[in-house]
């Protein structure tokens, strides 16, 4: 399975995001972030050989990057319908990522061959592949810039049309570093993020990097509803028309609309 020798080390990280365990060593008093639950609003279906790296609610419809090499695509899905479309299919030398839809263009990045392949918006045919430099693992957009994940504690902020290094976000939690930020998505001015192997999504202040908020997700999927194939919890996704957010996981069974409490 994709990075499972990272599960520990994450999990020890988180439990000193959530405050429980371990005390900063840092003399200067930190901001805790804020533990938040989540109310169920409504629930879709989710393509269970979906291995869900990217997650956009654009033009209408749910647009996903799956991962899995052989088995990565570009889709979207019509929430009302459930019916969806393969738009692209990932050579097979390469793991998809995350997607973000910007401009007339769409995004997809890939985990460890440094490609991001570009797609047009309207055509939906591929029309470039850039190189970037280290792993490729979230992506989202604040609709001027690309922001990216690679499994470091940084989120990287890309010119879109030559994406050249802005700058970084060197990002927090409780006064800690927070590495394995995984899907990521931009909402009403700050950056949500999956950490690898967690049923927590944070929310970065896109300025400081401080993680302000702490989203439980735990117990979201049922235990009915888990297989052999299902993984872990990734995929967000924002309708800006109408406030709603998406939550999902790799292989889930199910898609879920969550209000914060």
């Amino acid at each position: 399975m994709k990075r499972i020798f990272y599960i520990l080390i994450v999990c020890a990280v988180v439990v000193s995001c959530g405050g429980a365990r371990q005390k900063s060593t840092k003399t200067t008093p930190v901001a805790r972030a804020q533990v938040v639950e989540v109310e169920v609003v409504n629930v879709f279906p989710h393509q269970t050989d979906a291995y869900t790296q990217g997650l956009q609610f654009a033009d209408g419809l749910m647009w996903e990057g799956t991962g899995n090499y052989g088995g990565s695509r570009l889709q979207y899905t019509d929430l009302a319908t459930g019916k969806s479309r393969v738009v692209a299919t990932l050579p097979k030398r390469d793991f998809g990522e995350g997607i973000t839809l910007l401009g007339d263009k769409i995004y997809q990045l890939t985990w460890q061959n440094g490609i991001m392949h570009i797609y047009d918006r309207k055509s939906l045919k591929k029309i470039d592949e850039r190189k970037y430099k280290g792993e490729g693992w979230g992506l989202t957009t604040d609709g001027q810039n690309l922001y990216m994940s690679d499994g470091t504690p940084d989120i990287r902020v890309l010119d879109p049309q030559s994406l050249a290094l802005k700058r970084r976000i060197a990002v927090t939690c409780n006064g800690e570093s927070l590495p394995y930020l995984n899907e990521l998505e931009w909402i009403e001015g700050k950056i949500w993020a999956n950490v690898y192997t967690l049923d927590q999504i944070v929310i970065i202040n896109p300025d400081s990097g401080v993680v302000e908020t702490i989203v439980n997700l735990r117990g979201l999927l049922p235990q009915s509803e888990y297989t052999e194939t299902t993984d872990v919890l990734n995929g967000i996704a924002y309708d800006e028309a109408t406030k709603r957010i998406f939550v999902t996981g790799k292989n889930w069974s199910k898609m879920f609309e969550i209000r914060l409490l």
